[in-house]
């Protein structure tokens, strides 16, 4: 489906835009060369199309990085539209630092990996069953809705079977089994994160993602 440039952003559901079509700001910016900021200004004055999602996450066209990228900056690879070339995460934490941590690694991380960044459970129960990431990277300990209750109702989903969810937690094995234990198929991981390891972790990923899907 095409649509014309929009000067201001409107907010869309899962059933008007296909997560293989567009991306996040960071990845965006990765791609552009340019960084988060330049790119929200763009957004802002209208030179790349991009619209919010219910829980005001932009999402940038990236027919329209093309285009802009052919106008500004032809000597840049073009970004490849095909989704098993790059791997969709979705990372919740609602402790500051740590998500700071997160985005600095990703951001430096030379990975085709579009990330976005949720504060709480509920904040991505908002967006999940339309962004349909390939991980789900979550803590469990969080106020109002915490992870467990947020994994057990995306587990209900049958659009997100085939997620794969990454839980980092300050609590241990037993203390997650005593709350009803981890969806089949989770990886757990004791906090604090060894960013090495995530980073491998990221990488089979990837491979499994371009040989699989």
């Amino acid at each position: 489906m095409s649509r014309e440039p929009q000067p201001s952003e409107s907010t869309v559901t899962g059933h008007d835009f296909s997560t293989d079509d567009y991306c996040g700001t960071t990845y965006a910016a990765k791609l552009l060369g340019l960084s988060v900021a330049t790119v929200q200004s763009l957004v802002e004055k209208g030179e790349i199309e991009a619209w919010k999602t219910l829980g005001g996450h932009r999402r940038l066209s990236l027919r329209a990085i093309n285009s802009y990228l052919q106008k500004h900056s032809p000597q840049l690879a073009y970004a490849d539209p095909n989704p098993r070339h790059r791997l969709s995460v979705m990372i919740v934490e609602d402790d500051e630092a740590a998500l700071e941590l997160y985005k600095d690694h990703f951001e430096q991380w030379d990975m085709t990996v579009d990330c976005i960044f949720m504060t709480s459970a509920l904040e991505a129960l908002m967006d999940i069953a339309s962004l349909r990431p390939d991980l789900l990277i979550t803590d469990l300990n969080m106020p109002g809705v915490d992870g467990m209750q947020m994994l057990r109702t995306v587990k209900r989903n049958p659009q997100l079977a085939a997620m794969q969810i990454l839980v980092i937690s300050g609590l241990s094995e037993s203390a997650i089994k005593e709350k009803g234990g981890l969806p089949p198929n989770s990886h757990y991981h004791a906090k604090p994160i060894n960013f090495d390891w995530l980073h491998g972790f990221i990488t089979a990923l990837l491979g499994a993602n371009r040989k699989w899907r």
